[in-house]
């Protein structure tokens, strides 16, 4: 198998499973979350830039380490969480700079996802269809804790536990998505598409499955531009991306 069909494979699912999350995600007003996260994984690229091994596997334990941060400062503290994000982050992105290879530095910042392999795809496939199982299994639960937790625990839902399974899932897109648009740009692949859903969606499921198809309709133009042009895919995917967004401005309520 070629690797561009494979890079389209592993774009098509990522940005599904991105957008979907990011629908979740505009709901609770947390959509910009995923960039200071992205943000994070700049150490472990940098140290798989050093020593060879592939950028996402890199960047999982440090956006994990974050999420893990944020959750117990957001518990020890009752500061939002973007505020708690926004701490950690910064200190990530420091340390980062401090060994990140100059030369290499392009990757890191917006990604290579043509250069994905037969392991890097099958990961990228099944971690995406994770992801999507999660939010919808936990979507109500997430939705009504955000509203009210109070109403949630008397509904015997476990606010802190679906917190933390939450971050997760942004952990997981953030290390996938680093791949994809580097980590600078992780936040578009969440918000946009599922902004632009927003502005055409008449129903949940129209928002939800619109935001889905957007970020794979992005994800892959923007894999074929990248190769018909040899310019990096990720700022094109998130190019396309603002596009559709866009055209749905006027439909827009």
């Amino acid at each position: 198998m070629s690797a561009f069909l494979l890079s389209l494979i592993s774009a098509a699912f990522i940005g599904a499973a991105a957008a979907y999350l990011g629908s979740l995600m505009l709901s609770r007003r947390m959509a910009l979350v995923a960039g200071p996260l992205g943000h994070l994984t700049l150490p472990g690229i940098a140290l798989a830039l050093i020593w060879g091994f592939d950028v996402s596997l890199g960047a999982f334990p440090f956006v994990i380490l974050g999420v893990v941060l944020i959750w117990l400062i957001e518990m020890k503290t009752k500061l939002p969480m973007e505020a708690v994000t926004a701490v950690v982050f910064a200190s990530g992105v420091a340390i980062a700079f401090l060994f990140l290879p100059i030369a290499q530095a392009e990757a890191a910042l917006v990604g290579d996802i043509t250069k994905a392999g037969v392991a890097d795809t099958v990961l990228s496939v099944v971690a995406s269809l994770a992801i999507i199982t999660t939010v919808k299994l936990t979507h109500k639960k997430l939705i009504l804790g955000n509203i009210s937790e109070d109403l949630a625990a008397s509904e015997r839902i476990n606010v802190k536990r679906y917190n933390l399974i939450y971050l997760f899932m942004i952990a997981v897109i953030v290390a996938l998505g680093v791949k994809m648009v580097g980590g600078l740009l992780t936040a578009a692949l969440v918000a946009i598409p599922a902004a632009a859903a927003r502005n055409v969606g008449r129903s949940l499921q129209q928002y939800t499955l619109g935001a889905m198809a957007i970020g794979i309709a992005s994800a892959v133009i923007g894999v074929v531009l990248s190769h018909a042009t040899g310019w990096p895919a990720g700022p094109l995917i998130v190019l396309m991306s603002t596009a559709i967004f866009l055209v749905t401005l006027p439909f827009a309520r």
